[in-house]
């Protein structure tokens, strides 16, 4: 299946793959379970130098022609039921899909990249917390109570709005309904103070 982004391949981010960054995507891995093709990361991470190298010229390949292997599409999908819930009502399992390793550490690779990127860039919020290493949502709920504490100092109003969009989607309609349903919620703050 073709990848299809155009862009010069002269940038560092698209470059062909270094055994480093390879070795490093499998010792960062933890040993899930397999995907359909039955490989695991154990057995990635005991393969010798020759079989990395052949490895590493498989993500190349993959990485300079655009053509990413259809059978990393498929998963073997498992319901996991959730603590105190009712095993008859299908809403209550959470799917986990096992995909293939393999796709996995190309993944891992190629976010390792782009992350660096973005990073280097500034283009990533100071205030996004989730999904950044060295940081986590728990930063965010830090600087909530910093700002309540400082409001209450100052005696002065704060203002925090918090949505549990658990069982929404991110459509492009779910997201512009979000966003015109937050402009009201902000309009209406704002006329009340």
């Amino acid at each position: 299946m073709p990848l299809r982004f155009t862009a010069r391949s002269a940038l560092p981010y698209n470059t062909e793959f270094r055994m480093f960054e390879l070795e490093t995507a499998l010792s960062l891995a933890h040993d899930t379970s397999p995907g359909p093709d039955g490989i695991t990361y154990n057995m990635l991470r005991h393969l010798n130098t020759t079989s990395l190298s052949h490895l590493l010229f498989l993500f190349n390949r993959i990485w300079k022609e655009q053509k990413y292997p259809s059978q990393w599409h498929e998963a073997i999908v498992i319901p996991i039921l959730k603590p105190g819930k009712d095993p008859s009502n299908p809403l209550h399992y959470s799917p986990i899909a096992l995909t293939s390793c393999l796709c996995k550490t190309l993944e891992r690779t190629v976010n390792a990249r782009l992350v660096f990127e973005l990073e280097k860039q500034g283009c990533i919020s100071p205030l996004q917390s989730g999904f950044r290493r060295g940081r986590s949502t728990f930063d965010n709920l830090v600087l909530l109570e910093t700002q309540i504490r400082n409001a209450f100092v100052r005696r002065n109003h704060l203002v925090s709005i918090f949505f549990n969009i658990e069982k929404h989607t991110t459509v492009l309609g779910d997201m512009a309904y979000f966003r015109y349903f937050l402009t009201l919620v902000l309009r209406e703050i704002y006329l009340f103070f």
